[in-house]
């Protein structure tokens, strides 16, 4: 690991100039995909800005209709949450998904959101909901933030504060797990809401995608069996040493249909 400097502000506009000011930093937040990043020398930026220390990032809000999540609030925290267990239980089952207990502990949702990993679980789930990303500068809707392979709508020294949830009729996730890192084969999260279904889908491409047939589907009769017999095309998915491209598009209906019974249950 190469030597770097360390900074730890405790307001957004002075971890935004930190940001901005020394090309290449970044910024840290749980660390969970950072540090490993630094150890193994694939990443070597001159300066960290640790979020660590604004206070204002944590916590999770209720106004009725949205449930809003500081981007600091650990992952550990959103799946115990009454309020989100309540509210959005298929989030919250997400949030306890993630990982291992420790990457749950220091991981936080907008450090995830932000490094928008294709195996990822809460992409799916802020685009399934229809979430809004709010920034120190503005809100960015889901469905215009994720933009492809560890690419976000996020301009440079912009840093996510919170994600606001709209609270939905019925929501749930499922995932086919990596043994080892835990991440998702594939992920599917269903919304239910009153003008329709959002389906959205993580670990199978590059990217967090969303699926119109199963939606269309689903609005139409929300039950596993409306959909189970879409089937997914394996053209631009992905292919690794832990699954090829047409097991992923085959393991996108099984999940979405389990995601339908969590929701139903």
């Amino acid at each position: 690991m190469k030597p770097f400097a360390y900074h730890q502000p405790d307001q957004i506009p002075d971890a935004a100039k930190l940001l901005t000011s020394i090309e290449d930093s970044k910024l840290v937040a749980g660390g969970m995909t950072l540090i490993p990043t630094l150890k193994q020398r694939l990443a070597s930026p001159p300066a960290l800005v640790d979020l660590s220390k604004l206070g204002s990032l944590k916590g999770i809000t209720d106004d009725g209709a949205t449930i809003t999540i500081g981007a600091m609030t650990p992952h550990a925290v959103v799946a115990a949450s009454k309020l989100v267990q309540s509210k959005i239980p298929g989030l919250a089952a997400l949030a306890s998904m993630i990982g291992d207990p420790a990457v749950r502990s220091r991981g936080t949702i907008g450090g995830s959101v932000a490094n928008n990993d294709p195996a990822a679980d809460y992409p799916a789930g802020v685009l399934g909901l229809g979430a809004t990303i709010i920034t120190s500068t503005r809100e960015i809707a889901a469905d215009k933030f994720f933009l492809g392979l560890f690419e976000t709508a996020l301009d440079a020294g912009e840093i996510i504060t919170a994600i606001r949830f709209p609270v939905p009729l019925k929501a749930g996730y499922a995932k086919f797990k990596a043994p080892a890192s835990r991440y998702a084969l594939v992920g599917v999260f269903v919304a239910k809401f009153a003008d329709g279904v959002r389906v959205a889908v993580t670990g199978a491409g590059p990217g967090v995608f969303r699926v119109p047939p199963m939606e269309a589907a689903l609005s139409a009769s929300f039950d596993p069996s409306a959909i189970a017999a879409i089937k997914i095309d394996n053209d631009g998915l992905t292919s690794d040493i832990h699954a090829e491209a047409d097991y992923r598009a085959h393991l996108v209906t099984v999940m979405a249909k389990r995601a339908v019974d969590a929701a139903l249950s």
